[in-house]
């Protein structure tokens, strides 16, 4: 294994663990201010499919030397992913979580409904890619669409009973 691909498979690893612990401890914030969870019966899937993902990027991508360009592409996508997370603040968790208080309308939110979930799709084919493993980003890309055909539709149910 080369150390740029230590070094990006550390970091993938790194980052999502920070953002599950981010997440579940806004959630446990959220949920003390009287805010309530949806569509909970898929997060299973959704866990599982990341946690295969990145299984699939160590298994099959330890031994590979980066593509500097789709590097280059993750590295956007850190910056919009990291925007997306500010500008939500002490909202952002990787549940549906209603509260009772309008939108978040800044940030990216200003252009996009669903921002985190555009570059956790562009991440899941951009990761692999970088690996140059093109039949996971394929094979995950397709899970994934799957899977956030059901997310989407929950939280676009659960967002319609938000104050605006």
């Amino acid at each position: 294994m080369t150390f740029a691909t230590a070094l990006f498979l550390t970091y993938l690893i790194v980052q999502r663990l920070a953002e599950l612990w981010l997440a579940r401890r806004n959630t446990q914030r959220l949920l003390r201010r009287g805010a309530r969870e949806v569509g909970a019966g898929h997060y299973p899937a959704i866990v599982a499919l990341h946690t295969g993902w990145i299984a699939c990027l160590l298994f099959f991508g330890y031994d590979q030397p980066l593509a500097w360009p789709w590097l280059a592409v993750f590295a956007i996508l850190q910056i919009l992913r990291f925007w997306t997370i500010a500008s939500l603040g002490e909202r952002w968790t990787t549940r549906i979580i209603v509260v009772d208080e309008p939108l978040i309308v800044r940030g990216p939110f200003r252009f996009v409904r669903h921002p985190n979930y555009m570059i956790v799709v562009a991440e899941i084919f951009v990761a692999p890619m970088v690996l140059g493993l093109v039949w996971v980003a394929v094979a995950f890309s397709v899970a994934n669409a799957a899977l956030l055909a059901i997310r989407i539709r929950a939280e676009d149910a659960a967002l319609r009973s938000a104050p605006r």
